[in-house]
C-alpha cells in the first residue's frame, strides 16, 4: 500500500512539475493566419457541440416518452427530469457559444 502512494505522488509531482517546462512564449501579435483558422475551428466546434446536443436530447426525449408509455402514472416525475436534463444538455451548447464569443 505504502508503495502504490509512493508511485501515485511521484506520478502526480511528475505531472505537474513537467507542465512549465513545455511552455512556449505568447505570439507578439494578432496574426491573421491564426484569426482565419481561429474562426473555422470555432464553426466546427459549435458544428460538432449542436450536433452532439441533438443526439443527447434525442436520446433523452425517447427515453422519458418510452418510460411514460410503461409507466402512466409517473409522468410529472418524469417530465420534471426530462425538462432538467434538456436544460442541461441544451446549456452544453450554450456554453460553447459563449467560449467561441470569448475566444474569437
Amino acid at each position: 500500500m505504502r508503495r502504490k502512494a509512493f508511485y501515485l505522488f511521484a506520478v502526480l509531482a511528475l505531472v505537474l512539475l513537467a507542465t512549465p517546462a513545455f511552455a512556449q512564449a505568447g505570439a507578439a501579435g494578432p496574426n491573421p493566419e491564426n484569426i482565419k483558422w481561429t474562426s473555422i475551428t470555432a464553426g466546427f466546434a459549435m458544428a460538432i457541440a449542436s450536433g452532439l446536443c441533438a443526439i443527447g436530447q434525442g436520446k433523452a426525449t425517447a427515453s422519458a416518452v418510452e418510460s411514460v408509455a410503461r409507466n402512466p402514472g409517473a409522468t410529472p416525475g418524469i417530465r420534471l427530469l426530462l425538462i432538467i436534463g434538456l436544460a442541461l444538455i441544451e446549456s452544453l451548447a450554450l456554453y460553447t457559444l459563449v467560449v467561441i464569443f470569448a475566444k474569437v
